[in-house]
C-alpha cells in the first residue's frame, strides 16, 4: 500500500517550516509480523468482474471453523501481527464474523472490515458499530449504473452508499475502495467528490491486478495515460487536503510505481524537496508481498498476498502461520524476501527499483510465466526510469495480452441481476 497522504503531509510540513521531517527511526530486533488480510469466507452475494477470489453466492466446502480461526489468531498474536483485515467473499455472510471480530479486538489487533456494503442496513450497521472495527472499507467502482455493472447487481450502488451513511451515523470510520480499469476510469473525479460530500475518511485506489476475474479481464486494464491522469488527480486532491490540514487519507495499492510517479510530481512543483522525499520512499521500499503483507484464504491456505491465490505456501491446518511465513524454502517466498529482488527486464535496469521494489510480481508471472520478469503494469516510460530505448540491445516492453479461455467467455456473459 502506498500512503499518498503521509508523504504529502510531510511535504506540507516542509513547505510551512522550511525543514523536511526526519526519517523515522529504523526498527530494531523483534520486528512485528505482517499485516494479514484474511478471507474468512469465499461466498459472496455478488459476482464482481474484478474479483480475485472468483467468489459466487454459494457455500464453499472446507472453510476454517470458528475454533480453527481462534487457534490461528493466537499464533498471529504471538508472532506480533499488528493488523487483521477481515475480508471475503463477503465477510458479513459468515455467521461467526462478529465473534471473530470481538475476539480480535480483545486481543489487541487493529481490525478492519472489507465489504461490498450491500448487506449493511440499519440493524447490521448497529452490529458493525458494536464490533468496534477500526475501519470499514466499502467498494465503489463508479456512480450508479457504472458500479452496478461492475458488481452485476442492479441497485448495488444505492445499497453501498446507504451503508456508508448508516455507518457514519454510528460513528464508524469508513473508506471508499475503487479499482480502476478502462471501463470506469472516468468515474474517479465523481467518486472523489462523493468522498468529500459523504465525509468518508479514506479513499483507496486499487490498480487492477491480474488475479481471479481481474486476470480474466486484464485486457481491460486502464491504459497508462489514463493511469497517470488518475494519479495526478489523486496527488492534487491529497495535496490540497494536506495543505488544509484535513485528516482525509488517500492510498493506492497494486502498483508501486506510484512512489516513483509521486517523486516526479514533486520534482516538477517543489524541486528542493526531491532528495529528502527520495530517502523516505527508499525507506518505504515499495512492494510488500511476502514481507509485510500476507494472506490467509478461506481454507486456511497462506499466500504471499491476496493476488497470489494460485500459489500456496502451506496450510495453517498443517503448520502454524508463523512457521509458514518464516520459511524461505519456497523459491517464490525466498525471492520476495530477498532485498533487492532479482527482477529482470526493464525492472532490473530501472534507476528507481529501490523505491518500488520491483513493483507487482504477480502481474509479471501471470503474463510471462516468470515471477521475476518486468512488471507489464508499470506505467512509467523508459526515459523516466533512466533507460534509453534507442540503445543497443534495448528490447520491447512485455505486452499485456488478453486472457483467453472458454471459461472467460462465459464469465463475461453473466448479466446484471435485477434486485
Amino acid at each position: 500500500m502506498f500512503r499518498i497522504s503521509q508523504y504529502l503531509r510531510d511535504l506540507a510540513t516542509a513547505e510551512r517550516t522550511g525543514s523536511y521531517p526526519a526519517l523515522p527511526a529504523r526498527r530494531g530486533a523483534g520486528l512485528p509480523g505482517p499485516v494479514v488480510i484474511w478471507n474468512l469466507i469465499r461466498r459472496c452475494n455478488l459476482t464482481c468482474k474484478h474479483c480475485y477470489a472468483l467468489s459466487a453466492d454459494h457455500e464453499y466446502a472446507g472453510e476454517l471453523s470458528t475454533q480453527e480461526v481462534f487457534t490461528v489468531m493466537d499464533d498471529l498474536r504471538a508472532y506480533r501481527v499488528p493488523v487483521l483485515i477481515l475480508s471475503g467473499g463477503e465477510p458479513l455472510l459468515r455467521p461467526d464474523l462478529f465473534d471473530i471480530a470481538d475476539r480480535a479486538k480483545v486481543m489487541g489487533f487493529y481490525v478492519g472490515l472489507s465489504t461490498n456494503g450491500t448487506l449493511i442496513d440499519a440493524p447490521m450497521a448497529n452490529r458493525v458499530a458494536r464490533a468496534r472495527f477500526n475501519y470499514v472499507g466499502i467498494s465503489l467502482d463508479g456512480i450508479g449504473a457504472v458500479h452496478d455493472r461492475f458488481r452485476r447487481l442492479e441497485g448495488a450502488f444505492d445499497l453501498s452508499l446507504a451503508a456508508v451513511r448508516h455507518l457514519h451515523e454510528r460513528g464508524v470510520k469508513v473508506g471508499l475502495r475503487y479499482t480502476m480499469t478502462d471501463l470506469n476510469a472516468g468515474e474517479l473525479p465523481a467518486l472523489l467528490q462523493l468522498m468529500h460530500d459523504e465525509g468518508a475518511e479514506k479513499f483507496y485506489f486499487s490498480h487492477l491486478n491480474y488475479a481471479g476475474r481481474g486476470n480474466i479481464h486484464r485486457g481491460r486494464d486502464a491504459h497508462f495515460i489514463a493511469t497517470r491522469r488518475a494519479m495526478d488527480l489523486l496527488f492534487d486532491t491529497a495535496w490540497r487536503d494536506a495543505q488544509a490540514g484535513s485528516p482525509r487519507e488517500y492510498v493506492t495499492g497494486n502498483n508501486d510505481a506510484d512512489g516513483v510517479y509521486l517523486l516526479q510530481w514533486v520534482r516538477e512543483r517543489f524541486p528542493r524537496w526531491v532528495e529528502p522525499l527520495r530517502q523516505h520512499l527508499q525507506a518505504w521500499g515499495g512492494n510488500s508481498s511476502g514481507v509485510n503483507v500476507a494472506n490467509i484464504d478461506n481454507l486456511g491456505v497462506v499466500h504471499p498476498d491476496t493476488m497470489w491465490w494460485h500459489h500456496s505456501l502451506g496450510s495453517v491446518r498443517e503448520r502454524p502461520f508463523s512457521t509458514i511465513w518464516s520459511d524461505t524454502s519456497d523459491p517464490l517466498m525466498a525471492g520476495l524476501k530477498q532485498k533487492p529482488r532479482a527482477v529482470g527486464g526493464r525492472c532490473a535496469q530501472c534507476q528507481h527499483v529501490a523505491i518500488c521494489g520491483g513493483n507487482t510480481r504477480v502481474r509479471a508471472q501471470q503474463v510471462t510465466g516468470d515471477a521475476w520478469a518486468e512488471d507489464p503494469g508499470c506505467y512509467l516510460d523508459d526515459a523516466e526510469i533512466g533507460l534509453d530505448a534507442r540503445a543497443a540491445g534495448a528490447t520491447e516492453r512485455v505486452a499485456v495480452t488478453p486472457f483467453k479461455s472458454a471459461r472467460s467467455a462465459r464469465i463475461e456473459d453473466i448479466p446484471v441481476v435485477s434486485s
